[in-house]
């Protein structure tokens, strides 16, 4: 934790400034082992004060979990919109911006998956996350509509879709995507696989 500095906190969004020092501290030590009691320290204000917005250390945790799904949504929308019109090429971006949110923020991107961002305690947290799962859903069912994915189960596609990116996103992260394993460009010769059947 001695990476992330101190943040002295004196007016305005208590709950904001709490929840950027937990994003902060788990972003530098990549876990979130971290007490309610080390966030309220280290936001600069009293033990007793992150519970008048929390009310224990998992909601926090869920609440950072739903900030990182607002995230991604966000990143692979922009990935989407600013590639051509096919659908392959636009999910292939949106799955390169999910893998890239990944790598640029592990920590985060693990606690999203993780037990301890338990969607069923939340629902905002749910709506978040299945939003984010809707990006790649919705490109499908247009694809599918213009003839470029294949007309099988649209839910069948974005499991096997979603399991894939998220599967080489938990990969990248890991250090796994070895090129003596995988070669050069794994991640497109995988996606690249995936599509060819997956496409109309």
């Amino acid at each position: 934790m001695s990476e992330t500095k101190d943040r002295p906190y004196h007016h305005g969004d208590l709950r904001r400034a709490l929840t950027d020092t937990a994003l902060a501290m788990l972003a530098a030590s990549r876990n979130w082992s971290f007490t309610l009691r080390e966030v309220a320290r280290r936001t600069g204000v009293s033990h007793a004060a992150p519970y008048k917005h929390f009310r224990d250390r998992e909601e926090l945790l869920r609440e950072l979990a739903r900030i990182g799904f607002v995230r991604l949504g966000c990143a692979m929308t922009a990935a989407m919109a600013s590639d051509g019109p096919s659908a392959r090429v636009k999910f292939i971006a949106g799955a390169r911006a999910c893998i890239d949110f990944a790598l640029d923020d592990p920590g985060l991107y693990r606690l999203m998956f993780s037990g301890d961002a338990d969607k069923a305690a939340d629902p905002r947290l749910h709506d978040a996350a299945m939003e984010t799962f809707g990006i790649f859903l919705h490109l499908l069912q247009k694809g599918q509509r213009d003839g470029s994915f294949r007309p099988v189960a649209t839910n069948a596609l974005a499991a096997a879709g979603w399991a894939q990116v998220h599967g080489l996103a938990m990969l990248a992260i890991d250090g796994q995507l070895l090129e003596e394993k995988v070669g050069t460009e794994p991640v497109r010769a995988a996606l690249d696989v995936l599509l060819d059947g997956m496409c109309a």
